[in-house]
């Protein structure tokens, strides 16, 4: 995960993507420029008045360079950062600061790219990026850029409960005093605690619930297991939540009535 800190003091999560998905996604940008390269050639070579050796030589060498490095950093410039096997696999060129991609980043990608990826066969685009933390290559770090994931899964609601056990203490603990932070923490855990080993899940979850116990009263039964206490924490915490912003609604709305009715009446 990639943390850019705005202006604005806004901190923006930005995933760069992988190896193996930037790999992919270069393979198939390569893929359909050869398949547009021959057919270029094709069509060059069936045009009947390029009988001239020498024109036939400089509108081949201008093809090349118009498909090899003209449309690459124009489509990228456009599409601010996509290019087919970008968009195929979810990708995106950004700035180092999170920005969106500019012609001169483009031109510094699509150039030094040419000689990446088609005079080195890839074999500099490869190791540069194959060491690198944010799988950049050459271009990217004289340009200032990396690839992100442009199209990540939607997370799905974290589903919590309180056990019917734990009803009665939930209805009366006072859980007010419980910070924002601690409680995000404790929602990624119960969100992500399925895919840790057992005796992470268990260290991690003994901890945050010692740590959110000295913000609730009055403290659970005893023998509540942890990660019982922290989704009857959060489902309590979220239910009261619901409730407080329901009133403000509700009371906003009848106020707006009562505003409305008197504007109504001195007319």
């Amino acid at each position: 995960m990639s943390t850019i800190i705005t202006g604005e003091a806004v901190v923006l999560e930005l995933r760069p993507s992988s190896f193996a998905a930037r790999s992919l996604g270069c393979a198939i940008d390569v893929a359909a420029t050869i398949v547009l390269v021959f057919a270029a050639l094709f069509t060059i070579g069936a045009i009947p008045f390029l009988v001239d050796p020498a024109a036939t030589r400089v509108v081949i060498l201008v093809t090349l360079v118009t498909l090899l490095v003209i449309v690459p950093i124009a489509v990228e410039t456009l599409t601010r950062g996509k290019s087919l096997g970008k968009l195929i696999m979810g990708l995106r060129i950004v700035r180092d600061d999170g920005g969106s991609i500019r012609f001169r980043h483009a031109l510094v990608r699509g150039l030094l790219g040419f000689f990446e990826i088609y005079v080195s066969l890839g074999s500099v685009a490869f190791l540069a990026s194959l060491f690198n933390t944010k799988s950049k290559r050459l271009g990217d770090m004289l340009a200032g850029t990396y690839a992100i994931r442009d199209r990540a899964p939607e997370p799905k609601p974290l589903q919590v409960s309180t056990v019917p056990a734990l009803a009665g203490w939930a209805a009366l603990a006072d859980i007010g005093r419980l910070p924002d932070t601690l409680a995000r923490r404790i929602s990624i855990f119960l969100r992500q605690g399925g895919a840790m080993a057992p005796a992470s899940r268990i260290s991690l979850g003994n901890e945050l619930a010692g740590e959110a116990s000295r913000y609730v009263a009055p403290q659970p039964p005893p023998g509540t297991p942890p990660e019982i206490f922290l989704a009857a924490l959060i489902s309590e915490r979220r239910e009261r939540e619901f409730t407080r912003l329901s009133a403000a609604a509700s009371e906003a709305a009848h106020l707006r009535a009562r505003l409305n009715g008197h504007g109504a009446g001195t007319r």
